[in-house]
């Protein structure tokens, strides 16, 4: 009997423990509910001081991760510095040696020149022009410049860059100038191949890449051969860099010029002290006067 008596006992107390439970947890709910209801301010202000409380926590525990992150970082700029170091080391000993062999040319050059007695070529005058928008005209491919008759500029001078042979002025104002670009179909530029010395005629055609024409020995000519002004005939002095060769086929060879006419701003027009390809008769000229 007694062991019936104490399980009857422990169901009992099961019974009422969970009864008192289950009001606990109720009264609990309703205690929250009134609470948030009651003083919202007061629950935010609890929200607070945990936030403040745990804020100095969270950041001494994200001081090491950042501190790892800034290391990686630290190592891996260091390993990329110990590249570029290296590299730079190579390339600043090539450029010296090229500065060496350029200082012993030029001395060389120098005693050649004494010894032929040899003429030198006479330095240019330039006046610096901006290019502004082309208002059209009747050539394709041509840039207006902010210079004119009043600053120097006479029909025929050269126009260069910093890159290279840009082309020729066509129409000289009194304020602006015409610059007739090398691609345009008009444009006629005697060349010469840097290396093999062959002499032709760059021929505009309208498009960005003008093409060789009158080259006797088509033969060795290559893609990246450099390409400047023979000089032939006077119309351009020699020596400009005009562009390299770009391809060979069937006979048709491209050229690609070192300017981008996109990105022209600033040019110069060169004064060698002649009249250009076309000399302009002055006012009260006799057409005879300039032949």
């Amino acid at each position: 009997m007694q062991p019936n008596g104490q399980m009857s006992r422990f169901g009992a107390m099961k019974v009422a423990l969970h009864r008192l439970a289950f009001v606990v947890l109720v009264v609990a709910a309703f205690g929250l509910m009134l609470l948030g209801k009651a003083d919202t301010v007061l629950v935010a202000r609890l929200s607070h001081t945990v936030t403040d409380a745990l804020a100095p926590v969270l950041e001494v525990m994200s001081k090491p991760a950042a501190s790892v992150g800034a290391v990686m970082n630290n190592i891996r700029e260091l390993a990329a510095i110990r590249e570029e170091n290296a590299r730079l080391r190579e390339e600043n000993q090539r450029l010296l040696r090229w500065q060496t062999l350029a200082r012993q040319l030029q001395v060389e050059n120098q005693r050649l020149r004494e010894l032929s007695n040899l003429v030198p070529d006479p330095r240019p005058g330039y006046i610096t022009g901006r290019i502004v928008a082309d208002t059209g005209g009747v050539f394709a491919r041509s840039l207006l410049v902010t210079a004119g008759a009043r600053d120097g500029a006479r029909k025929g001078q050269v126009v260069v860059a910093a890159e290279g042979l840009v082309g020729r002025l066509t129409e000289v104002g009194h304020r602006s100038s015409r610059v007739l670009l090398l691609t345009d179909i008009n444009s006629r530029v005697p060349v010469i191949m840097e290396e093999s010395r062959a002499r032709a005629i760059l021929l505009g055609t309208n498009d960005n890449q003008p093409e060789l024409a009158f080259l006797k020995a088509k033969t060795g000519i290559s893609p990246g051969d450099r390409i400047v002004t023979s000089g032939v005939a006077g119309a351009f002095p020699p020596g400009i860099p005009v562009g390299v060769v770009a391809s060979v086929d069937e006979g048709h060879i491209r050229v690609e010029l070192f300017i981008e006419e996109g990105r022209l701003e600033l040019v110069r027009i060169l004064d060698f002290g002649t009249e250009g390809i076309v000399a302009d008769p002055g006012p009260g000229t006799p057409p005879d006067a300039t032949e």
